[in-house]
């Protein structure tokens, strides 16, 4: 993975004196850990925005605070409500021979046959798992093929996905990932423009019921 550097700066001004700094072009933030006291700190707003926005939310950024080093995870974002501009970030830092948990995107590749073959319509239960691992082992994304959806029916559970070495996953192995369902009917196509179609959640509870009835006969 490849290393994230923003420089910061030591922040005295707190409070309501905050707001100030972000008229110039200023976003605080601060810096917490089980080995460090908190440190307010302070990022140039355009180019911590910048590089905060695209990084994945496993992804390991160095904080250069007046020279010193920190590895440290985004643990929270405040936003403004109304522009969607950065507010006060928190990182947490974090020691590269300690596991830590963060979650990390799904991210679904290849094709599934029961897609093309009798139109199934792909349902996504999970957009990222929760995982475990060293700082500098933690992936961007987690990808999970879809080659292996040939039916309708036919699902992906979490103990279905291969993890990067080093990387375990603390999700429940049998919930579902992701699940290929029949092409919807006329029919459903009337009762979701009368507004009862049910959710993509209430859909995978259906096949996680459908799936320990059929147990159940075994």
């Amino acid at each position: 993975m490849e290393e994230i550097t923003l420089k910061a700066r030591k922040r005295n001004v707190i409070g309501k004196q905050v707001n100030a700094l972000r008229r110039e072009g200023i976003l605080p933030a601060v810096v917490y850990g089980r080995r460090i006291e908190s440190i307010p700190i302070s990022l140039d707003m355009r180019e911590a925005s910048r590089i905060i926005e695209k990084a994945a939310s496993s992804a390991l950024i160095v904080l250069d605070v007046d020279g010193e080093r920190y590895y440290t995870l985004v643990r929270e974002k405040q936003r403004n409500p109304v522009l969607g501009t950065f507010r006060h970030i928190d990182f947490q830092a974090v020691s590269l021979t300690e596991k830590v948990r963060a979650n990390v995107a799904i991210q679904f590749v290849g094709e599934a046959p029961a897609v093309d073959m009798y139109f199934g319509v792909l349902v996504s239960n999970l957009e990222q798992l929760s995982v475990e691992a060293l700082p500098k082992t933690l992936p961007e994304r987690i990808e999970v093929d879809l080659s292996n959806l040939r039916e309708i029916g036919d699902s992906l559970h979490v103990r279905d996905i291969v993890l990067p070495e080093g990387v375990e996953t603390l999700d429940n192995p049998d919930e579902i990932v992701v699940v290929v369902i029949a092409p919807i009917s006329e029919e459903v196509i009337e009762v979701e423009e009368a507004g009862f179609v049910p959710s993509e959640p209430e859909l995978v509870e259906r096949i996680k019921r459908e799936e320990e009835e059929e147990e159940g006969k075994d």
